[in-house]
């Protein structure tokens, strides 16, 4: 009966699932008790550190069978849900549990891993089998954090072997950090030392690569393998990153930037190879010349290339990882250092500039064979290759840099410019010849003269002074603009706006720069006089003269000078009027310590009357010496003209005013008088040799305006009654033409005494 009742129920699947229903529930308590019995051992082991290596080994291989065991329970349970569609709840329900004892296998499958990855990872270190190691390491650390992603993992124990894992990551770091050290060893110098050329030569670089003691590796195999596990725990950037920094600051740019600066390389068997910096004793080059820096650079790098970076991480060698580190800054100081110091200054040189292009394109090419480089064109290339318009604007910025120099140099260096004096100017191709003008056809010179001639002095300048540092700037526009004619179009516009620029920067700096000087010295301020009008004078024509010579849009009228010309006149007109006020000023004051020419008897007054004219008289002399052989003759007689003037004007206006002149006073007044009319042709001294100036002394009417009014005072202050009535004429004589009927009337009321004679003198004076 019970085997019908077995037979039964096997057929139903009823029994069967009581046998997996009790075998589940087995294997869940064995599975339970695996889990502590492993969560112990790992405890022990990572966290209370006791030695269980046996007991662990053992608990492996019962895991191992545990997990077995439940793949074939799994299978025959996922076979009997497909075969049992009526037991689809229990079945589920059987399910769940199985699957929770399966996590819980996983965690115990991974706890294993973790495991043996760190034993293997320990062994690996101490065989120095540093790229195994680091990959032990990232496999210990993938299982710890899958643990970590399973709600149920024990907190406590993946403290434990995260920390553990920090550690003996810390661990690997350091020893590779100290392979690294003995690999690539730096000599530096001393960080208080003073920074500058003679510092780097204690620069030094060792590249080990000595045997090693027996069982270890050997270079290059230990520098590859300390490599790639510095790759694999992500810290080779860094690493390289800081030897880049080193490698620029103390050994690449100083061989950039100082000319007496090389690089040996010295390789000892079974030591290494050292590089390092010496000072080339016969080296008197202010800046290197662009092939030696390129071949000092090439010999580090390719020195660092085949004992160092010649190792491939990934997809990349170790070289290409340093080169995209260093390019930037390294090129940038190439270019700063080097290149910019060696375009040409003179567009005949631009030809020869090729050798260095080609040079740059080579030097490239050698990096990229050693990966350094990946790119096609590069910043460094361009800028070599752009050397027309770096050629332009370092040519305008010399020229600029030169102009100023000039500008505020001293102005008392002069030099003498005469009639005769004409600007020598390039000779130029006819406009209508084809291709550009070399440079070197520019030498010959001509002066610019038109064969119909209107007048021997036309359009030219009077004999005068000049700076030399003027004519220099006159000269160095000259030059910029024949480089202008030579030039592509871009170069031509930038020269031909910097000569604009020049003349515009004289216009701003000289009024300014010079200026307590110009107004302290009035030598310096008829300097300043001549040389603007020296620079209108050649500022007419000089555009005319290169205009059609220059490219469009310069040759179809833009180049040109002349607006700047009544800027020009203007600045040194009002240099020199600013001047004379002040000369007019301190004559002035001169006059006014006479205490008005009034009471000359007494001699105090006298005394200072005569004083102030005798300075006067001086004042005008000086100036007349510091003058002489400067300003041109005509401006020279008009000055001196106009503060004699100004200085007769003030005396006359002073007696004029008196209203009691006494026979005594009368006579001092003449006296001083007759002294300003005696001595004061003699300050018309215009020109060095002294019998070619009376001819502008017997001119001086022509100069100073109250000159003929001056003489006829002194006339009257020594004239009687009837000499002055002669002299009026009625109203037709000389003594009328400079003075009106109540000037002369006033006059005569101050000089003589109030009788019939002085009142029919004063009824003819009408």
């Amino acid at each position: 009966m019970a085997s019908f009742v077995t037979e039964v129920l096997a057929s139903s699947g009823k029994l069967e699932k009581e046998d997996l229903s009790g075998k589940i529930s087995k294997m869940s308590r064995k599975v339970e008790d695996t889990k502590e019995e492993v969560c112990d051992m790992i405890n022990k082991r990572y966290n209370d550190f006791l030695p269980s290596l046996q007991s662990s080994e053992e608990l492996m291989l019962q895991v191992d069978t545990v997990s077995k065991e439940m793949d074939t329970l799994k299978n025959c349970i996922e076979n009997e849900v497909q075969n049992v569609h009526v037991a689809v709840a229990e079945y589920t329900k059987l399910k769940q549990q199985l699957e929770k004892n399966t996590v819980i296998i996983t965690m115990l499958g991974h706890l294993k891993e973790f495991h043996s990855a760190m034993e293997e990872f320990n062994k690996a270190l101490l065989e120095k089998k540093y790229v195994d190691a680091a990959n032990r390491l990232e496999r210990a650390r993938k299982s710890v954090g899958s643990l970590k992603r399973w709600k149920t993992s024990e907190l406590p124990l993946l403290s434990a072997l995260s920390s553990e894992l920090t550690v003996q990551r810390e661990n690997l770091i350091y020893h590779l950090g100290d392979e690294w050290k003995r690999l690539v060893i730096w000599k530096l110098p001393s960080t208080k030392e003073p920074a500058g050329e003679m510092s780097f030569l204690k620069v030094e670089l060792k590249l080990s690569s000595a045997c090693s003691k027996d069982g270890e590796l050997k270079p290059p195999t230990l520098l590859s393998s300390v490599l790639q596990a510095l790759a694999i725990q992500g810290d080779l950037q860094h690493k390289i990153k800081l030897f880049s920094q080193v490698l620029l600051k103390n050994m690449l740019k100083p061989l950039v930037m100082y000319a007496s600066l090389s690089v040996r390389v010295t390789e000892q068997q079974g030591e290494g190879t050292t590089l390092a910096l010496q000072c080339l004793e016969e080296s008197d080059e202010e800046r290197c010349a662009p092939s030696k820096v390129y071949n000092k650079l090439l010999l580090v790098l390719k020195t660092l290339h085949s004992h160092l970076l010649d190792v491939s991480i990934g997809d990349k060698k170790l070289s290409a990882i340093l080169g995209e580190l260093i390019w930037e800054e390294m090129s940038h100081t190439i270019i700063h250092d080097c290149l910019v110091h060696s375009i040409p200054t003179n567009s005949s040189q631009l030809e020869k500039y090729n050798t260095v292009i080609k040079e740059t394109e080579e030097f490239e090419k050698s990096l990229k064979e050693m990966e350094y480089l990946q790119g096609d064109s590069t910043d460094l290339l361009k800028y070599a290759r752009d050397v027309n318009c770096h050629f332009a604007s370092k040519k305008c910025k010399d020229v600029i840099v030169a102009a100023r120099k000039l500008m505020t140099s001293k102005m008392h260096n002069t030099v003498k410019i005469t009639p005769d004096s004409k600007l020598r100017l390039p000779k130029l191709p006819a406009p209508s010849s084809e291709g550009k003008v070399k440079p070197e056809s520019l030498k010959e010179e001509v002066t610019m003269e038109n064969s119909k001639q209107l007048s021997a002095w036309s359009l030219r300048l009077p004999a005068c002074r000049i700076s030399e540092s003027v004519q220099q700037l006159m000269e160095l526009a000259l030059d910029t603009l024949c480089e202008a004619v030579g030039s592509s179009t871009q170069s031509a516009l930038q020269l031909f706006f910097t000569v604009r620029n020049i003349f515009q920067l004289f216009y701003d700096v000289v009024p300014t720069y010079h200026k307590e000087n110009l107004l302290k010295f009035p030598h310096l301020a008829a300097i300043q006089h001549n040389n603007c009008m020296y620079l209108a004078h050649h500022l007419l024509t000089l555009g005319h003269h290169f205009r059609n010579h220059l490219p469009q849009p310069l040759s179809e009228g833009v180049a040109t000078f002349v607006d700047m010309v009544p800027g020009f006149r203007k600045l040194g007109a009002q240099c020199f009027l600013a001047q004379l006020n002040v000369q007019r000023a301190e004559l002035l004051e001169r006059l006014s310590t006479a205490h008005n020419f009034c009471n000359l008897d007494d001699e105090d007054n006298y005394t200072a009357a005569s004083k102030a004219v005798r300075q006067v008289i001086h004042q005008l002399k000086q100036l007349g010496t510091v003058w002489q052989d400067v300003l041109p003759v005509s401006i020279y007689c008009k000055a001196m003209g106009n503060l004699l003037n100004t200085a007769i004007t003030e005396v006359t206006a002073k007696v004029m005013m008196l209203e009691d002149i006494s026979s005594e006073d009368g006579n001092h007044l003449q006296t001083l008088c007759q002294t300003i009319i005696d001595e004061g042709p003699l300050v018309f001294i215009p020109l060095a040799e002294e019998k070619k100036n009376k001819k502008y002394q017997e001119e001086v009417p022509l100069y100073v305006k109250k000159w003929g009014t001056f003489k006829e005072l002194v006339i009257v202050l020594q004239a009687n009654l009837q000499e002055i009535v002669d002299r009026w004429a009625d109203s037709k004589g000389p003594l009328a033409l400079e003075f009106s009927s109540s000037e002369v009337k006033n006059l005569i009321r101050a000089l003589f005494q109030n009788t019939e004679r002085r009142a029919a003198a004063l009824a003819k004076i009408k």
